[in-house]
């Protein structure tokens, strides 16, 4: 309606908008009637690959990674969803309401979509990596994690593998495992930066990234490896937030650079450009390359600590500045600080990182603390169904006064698990309460 700005075929302006009004379509598979509630029940009764294939048809918002196992051996994947074909655009962007050739076309067969049985690798990754090639025929979008996370997962079932068969206890170790993937890639740049020799504890600061073994525990005593490896994890993440606001001072503040995977890409190719006018700071009389911007990088992470934590990086720790708040829902963000003392838990020391194994996302923008959590780590043993393991974020209550409503916060904060038994003798034998529930007299 009204003045209508010209966009090409992928929904983007051409030229400026006029002065008139005008309209965009948005659409949403969600807010139509759909049988999702039906795969859940069907998942539940599958008998093998086919039925589950058959129960993910049903299955359509939001889409999701559904993996399958079964005692026989096999493994599976099922990419579900009800995926629009689009006449024109592909969905990033609004589309000109008048124009007809944006309208959906249809849907993605459910038969079409992303799926394998039984890889020649043994096993199935999904870390919110795509699901599938560029010869892949239909779109399923682009706003992918890049990989890392993923990347590791295989690195780590590699060298599981090849020690011998892999076990309960090694996918302990994986889900909890916060190697982060940028640095090796960062931190020889950050080591060649310096232009002039630095002194004391500037000098042993950037020499805790010599020494690193890249993983990022949120603690550990005093000169130990694990205390070592924290501290390196506190510099190297202040060097990284402060290296995107310098990077990326262009940006407008609504479009931050927030420091995710995406981020990690975009500064890993601006690494090989040395010259890159992305270099170049806003508002300075000098044209800074490269090293320039990483070696203040490096200066302002140091003050920053050294004036928060102490002087001597030795006694820096990543979970002082990592740390995670357990907010209720709903009473835990009321803004009464009484209230949310009573309903909150925290704040707690948390190891890992933003596109991590142990995904504990923060935003750089905001400062370090949590914002994303894997809200349970859960290992089964088809082959052993009670050797099963696992453990969620908080605890099975949710009355913030009942010993139970937080009493696995620090399993998970420590990468802990619990028995996750399967069998009705062993539950019976090794129940701690039972509850009876009985219908009124």
């Amino acid at each position: 309606i009204g003045e209508r700005p010209p966009v090409d075929r992928d929904g983007r302006p051409t030229a400026t908008a006029g002065t008139g009004d005008y309209a965009v379509s948005l659409a949403w598979t969600a807010l139509t009637p759909g049988r999702t509630i039906e795969a859940l029940f069907a998942l539940n009764q599958a008998r093998d690959f086919d039925d589950f294939r058959a129960a993910a048809a049903l299955f359509e918002v939001p889409a999701q990674n559904l993996l399958y196992a079964d005692v026989e051996g096999n493994i599976g994947y099922q990419a579900p969803g009800r995926v629009p074909v689009r006449g024109a655009g592909d969905g990033r962007w609004p589309a000109p309401g008048w124009d007809s050739a944006y309208d959906w076309t249809g849907f993605i067969p459910p038969e079409e979509l992303p799926y394998v049985l039984n890889p020649a690798s043994g096993w199935i990754v999904t870390a919110n990596q795509a699901v599938a090639g560029p010869q892949y025929q239909h779109w399923l979008g682009e706003d992918w994690a890049y990989g890392y996370r993923g990347d590791r997962i295989h690195q780590l079932l590699d060298a599981a593998q090849a020690a011998g068969p892999i076990g309960v206890a090694d996918m302990e170790r994986i889900v909890f495992d916060s190697h982060n993937g940028l640095a090796p890639v960062l931190v020889p740049r950050l080591l060649q930066a310096p232009r002039t020799p630095l002194a004391g504890y500037e000098q042993a600061a950037l020499a805790l990234l010599r020494d690193w073994d890249f993983q990022q525990p949120a603690d550990g005593e005093d000169g130990t490896p694990q205390a070592a490896s924290s501290a390196a994890a506190a510099y190297f993440n202040v060097v990284w937030r402060h290296l995107l606001a310098l990077l990326f001072d262009e940006l407008p503040e609504d479009v931050p650079a927030d420091g995710g995977s995406r981020w990690f890409e975009v500064v890993g190719t601006l690494l090989d450009e040395p010259e890159s006018p992305w270099w170049d700071r806003v508002g300075t009389s000098e044209v800074e390359t490269r090293d320039d911007v990483l070696s203040r990088a490096l200066a302002d992470a140091y003050r920053e600590l050294a004036i928060a934590h102490g002087d001597d990086p030795a006694g820096w720790r990543w979970g002082e500045l990592h740390t995670l708040t357990v907010r209720d829902a709903s009473l835990g963000e009321s803004g009464i600080a009484p209230i949310e003392a009573l309903f909150n838990r925290g704040p707690v020391a948390v190891t890992g990182g933003s596109a991590i194994v142990n995904n504990t996302g923060w935003r750089a923008p905001e400062g370090y603390e949590v914002t994303t959590v894997p809200s349970m780590r859960m290992i089964v043993d088809l082959s052993d169904w009670d050797a099963s393991r696992w453990v969620q974020l908080t605890g099975n209550s949710g009355h913030a006064f009942h010993p139970h409503y937080t009493d696995q916060l620090e399993l998970w904060r420590t990468g802990g698990t619990l028995p996750m038994r399967w069998d009705a003798e062993v539950i019976a034998a090794e129940a701690a309460h039972t509850l009876t529930l009985a219908p009124p007299a």
